[in-house]
């Protein structure tokens, strides 16, 4: 059965056709969940929650975009609200005014594992780790991760310049064992 055929079985309610789909992305979307919330209660709570929210939004989903892909952003999201709600101590900065240089260079001195980079991009600060994981881990562009977070693309641009000022350092201070 073709996935298209499968979204309109779901949308006119037909629950076999809602539990091929679930059982379709669930793994990787739980996989998503995970890399955000590093918990497989809450990343388990939050994949079911979501499951249940792109089933009722279904008549939203235009095909634009691959089913995994929007729902997807719809695990993203509600990662990211699962953790707001946890911390509930965000502080907004108005970064629209800086300057923004585009900088590609991701390039760390000595070798570096990736369960580094993931640790260390989990002790950022929030604004600076939601965008350098959704840029570097999750593959979002700057439009996509304004959208998701709610901020420009100059301030997704900002964070993600100087989240990764902070990345290269704290990757430093574990291979050199230096602080600064």
């Amino acid at each position: 059965m073709l996935q298209l055929e499968l979204i309109e079985l779901c949308k006119a309610n037909n629950r076999k056709a809602q539990m091929q789909l679930y059982r379709k992305y669930c793994d990787g979307m739980f996989c998503v969940a995970m890399r955000f919330l590093k918990n497989q209660d809450d990343a388990e709570d939050v994949l079911q929650e979501s499951f249940i929210k792109a089933f009722q939004r279904l008549e939203q989903f235009s095909g634009q975009v691959t089913f995994g892909a929007w729902l997807k952003r719809i695990v993203v999201n509600g990662c990211i609200d699962f953790l707001k709600s946890k911390h509930q101590r965000t502080i907004e900065l108005d970064e629209g005014y800086m300057h923004v240089s585009e900088d590609e260079d991701w390039q760390v001195e000595t070798e570096v594992h990736l369960d580094e980079v993931k640790k260390s991009i989990e002790s950022l600060p929030e604004k600076y780790k939601y965008v350098v994981q959704l840029f570097l881990i999750e593959g979002y562009d700057h439009a996509e991760i304004s959208e998701i977070l709610n901020i420009s693309e100059t301030a997704s641009r900002t964070r993600l310049l100087r989240g990764k000022g902070m990345l290269k350092e704290l990757l430093k201070e574990l291979n050199y064992g230096t602080g600064s």
